[in-house]
């Protein structure tokens, strides 16, 4: 049976959810995949808070087993602590060269992320820039803002106004679903 692993933050682990196991995003997909009879193991290492170096940090733990596809959701909160935007982009390098190095012919998914444009013009274009550039240089499905269609509405959110409701989580695995059942 292959592997998908979801590795990211608090948006892969379903941050607030009743049941991550069924409403996260990598849920809702795994559940796509079993409805179309394809025969893949789904893993949500979506860790609530986790930052590039972090995910850095954790992902030989992540990468014990073989992947066939590797879904990448990091940087926003590097982002809302400040850290300098080369060191994520260095950070989100060194996780795609572990996985390709231990993973060959694994096939590789990046899930961009946007800020929006009041919080600073010149870093929501570098932001969106950093992603699109990782994705191209590292020939991976790139999804450019895994919240289309999610962020800022209150009746797609939770009361945070950041991490999306069950409801939202749909609109959200729906975006990601094209990516990866392109690589299957």
């Amino acid at each position: 049976m292959q592997h998908i692993l979801f590795f990211g933050d608090s948006l892969t682990a379903g941050y607030g959810l009743a049941n991550t196991a069924t409403e996260s995003f990598p849920a809702l997909i795994s559940e796509k995949l079993k409805a179309q009879n394809l025969q893949y193991h789904v893993t949500n290492a979506g860790l609530s808070g986790d930052t590039t170096s972090g995910g850095l940090s954790r992902l030989t733990y992540w990468l014990r087993k073989p992947v066939d596809i590797f879904v990448l959701e990091l940087g926003i909160n590097d982002i809302r602590r400040g850290v300098k935007l080369a060191i994520i982009q260095q950070n989100l390098q060194a996780i795609i060269n572990q996985v390709k190095t231990k993973n060959p012919h694994a096939k590789l998914v990046l899930l961009g992320m946007e800020i929006p444009i009041f919080l600073g013009g010149n870093l929501a274009v570098e932001v969106g820039a950093i992603y699109r550039q990782l994705a191209q240089t590292n020939q991976m499905a790139f999804v450019p803002f895994l919240l289309k269609g999610v962020a800022g509405l209150k009746h797609l959110n939770l009361r945070d106004m950041v991490h999306p409701s069950a409801a939202g989580y749909k609109i959200v695995a729906e975006l990601v679903w094209p990516a990866i059942h392109n690589l299957l």
